[in-house]
């Protein structure tokens, strides 16, 4: 069994963790609302729709680069 490409999927995916938590807080910042207020105590849906379209496109950039 070959350890290297293990080793390097397993940093690969925590990279992509890491830059999709910190682009995340970006853009929980950049908006003129607290998101995790709004999603779980307003239970604006339309918000919670628009965050997971915009999480999953993220996820796609990240893979996009990281692969």
């Amino acid at each position: 069994m070959n350890w290297q490409i293990i080793t390097n999927s397993i940093l690969f995916a925590l990279l992509g963790v890491v830059v999709f938590a910190v682009s995340f807080v970006i853009i929980d910042k950049v908006t003129p609302y607290h998101l995790w207020k709004e999603l779980v105590e307003k239970q604006n849906t339309a918000l919670a729709i628009v965050v997971g379209f915009t999480a999953l496109g993220i996820c796609v950039i990240v893979a996009a680069a990281i692969h």
